[in-house]
């Protein structure tokens, strides 16, 4: 088993890790190769993202024996066993901390920069690496993730030899490995491409996953010790809120992103099954903010409506919720007179589809990801907005459905097929390529109306 690169290996962990989802979850990556693993497990998880700075503290004539190690804060795990063998002087110790301490600032200053540490205390913590080869730094980061009060702690990386499973266990309440070889020569074997990730990539994803990150929980924050909220907003131009939408008669849950200087709005709509909290929509969300959109993401229905499986598939009923969302939102100061795409997933993409289609919606694009058209069959000629419809090639009924969706679309169209990828585009690639289209066609359609409006 190999991995193309550390964002492969990232995916892959990020869906074993799925049933952590909806638990209080941060994710902490070791620099720096452990970063953009980390960074993808956290969309996967829809969980905010830090780094986890750790320095070992070695014996000095055998570097590789750790003695202990520091951390952000000043955290401190010594190993006294080790410090008795090895017969280090207290003063011996304080000269090999001060000076790891000091590499230690340094790299917080530049991988962090000013924003403050996320809080760890309480929390389910997931300390991730590319891979684990002695495991050495491994274990000191279980150790001071515990030491700040880690809730649980789990360690998780694409690929590790078997025999230091186990002695990891000692450090992480669990340890979730995808391969472990007894063949182990080194983590760059199982990798394609494993060239050194520099401090600027970093750098840059650690502060594109703050830009988007949840908000912690109230109780985390109010015992933290870490500079207030608005250090991290006015580091950040993106804002995230939650929102309660009007949408006749009932009121919706949401999530609001505007990143500065939007250039369009993208008004997501859910399959059956799903919500808000979607990964796949929340991952396309993500890159469309990092393009430059703003994004909402809201539940179609209330708690109460989704135990009736009818409304679910009451396309008419959807679609009327979100052009009352819609309508909302246009009536929000910083993103009122942006122009408005819709993305759309299974039967979330019909109700996208009928809410185009409605007298008056002036939309200026819409995006079906493995979309179910049919159900919107009787409004598709009504369609206006250059519509996207973007199926799986092993997708084979729905791939059917929107060739013929697309016949009978009066509007600029397009099928993209996304090769070998199933209903779900679970496959390696497979959402990342749906992202990238999705994109694009929003970057293209909402760029021209945008700049229309501006002349």
């Amino acid at each position: 088993m190999t991995f193309r690169d550390r964002v492969d290996a990232g995916r892959q962990l990020g869906r074993r890790l799925a049933y952590l989802q909806g638990q209080d979850v941060v994710v902490v990556g070791l620099p720096r190769g452990g970063v953009p693993v980390a960074y993808q497990v956290a969309r996967a998880l829809g969980a905010p993202l830090d780094v986890i700075l750790v320095r070992k503290l070695g014996v000095p004539f055998q570097p590789e024996l750790a003695m202990g190690a520091i951390a952000e804060g000043g955290i401190r795990v010594v190993n006294d066993q080790v410090v008795r063998l090895a017969d280090i002087t207290s003063q011996e110790f304080s000269a090999i901390e001060a000076r790891e301490r000091e590499e230690l600032d340094r790299r917080a200053r530049r991988f962090r920069g000013s924003r403050p540490r996320v809080p760890l205390a309480g929390r389910v913590v997931i300390v991730v690496d590319d891979g684990i080869a002695t495991g050495s730094t491994a274990s000191a980061a279980c150790q001071i993730v515990r030491a700040v009060g880690a809730a649980r702690v789990v360690l998780a990386a694409p690929v590790a030899p078997p025999d230091r499973i186990g002695q990891l266990r000692r450090d992480a309440d669990e340890v979730v490995c995808l391969y472990t070889p007894e063949a182990f020569f080194g983590i760059g074997q199982f990798y394609d491409d494993f060239s050194q990730t520099p401090d600027d990539e970093v750098v840059h994803l650690l502060d594109l996953a703050a830009a988007t990150a949840p908000p912690a929980p109230m109780a985390a924050a109010a015992t933290a010790p870490d500079p207030p909220a608005p250090a991290t907003v006015t580091r950040s131009p993106v804002r995230n809120v939650e929102v309660d939408i009007p949408a006749v008669p009932v009121r919706l849950a949401g999530r609001l992103t505007v990143p500065g200087g939007a250039r369009g709005a993208v008004v997501f709509a859910h399959g059956s099954g799903s919500s808000r909290h979607s990964p796949r929509n929340r991952y396309v969300a993500d890159v469309l903010a990092a393009a430059g959109f703003a994004t909402l993401l809201f539940d179609l229905l209330t708690p109460a409506e989704e135990v009736d499986r009818a409304n679910v598939f009451d396309i008419r009923l959807l679609a009327h919720r979100l052009v009352d969302v819609t309508g909302w939102l246009r009536g929000q100061p910083d993103v009122g007179g942006l122009p408005v795409g819709y993305f759309g997933a299974s039967t979330g993409a019909a109700a996208a589809l009928w809410a185009a289609a409605e007298p008056g919606s002036d939309i200026a694009a819409v995006v079906s990801r493995g979309g179910r058209p049919d159900l919107a069959v009787s409004r598709l000629a009504a369609v206006r907005a250059p519509t996207l419809l973007i199926v799986g090639g092993d997708d084979d009924l729905v791939l059917e459905l929107n060739n013929q969706a697309q016949a009978v679309l009066q509007c600029e169209s397009r099928v993209a097929v996304v090769p070998e990828a199933t209903h779900l585009f679970s496959e390696p690639g497979a959402l990342e390529t749906v992202a990238d289209l999705a994109r694009d066609w929003f970057i293209h359609h909402l760029g021209l109306v945008g700049a229309h409006r501006g002349g």
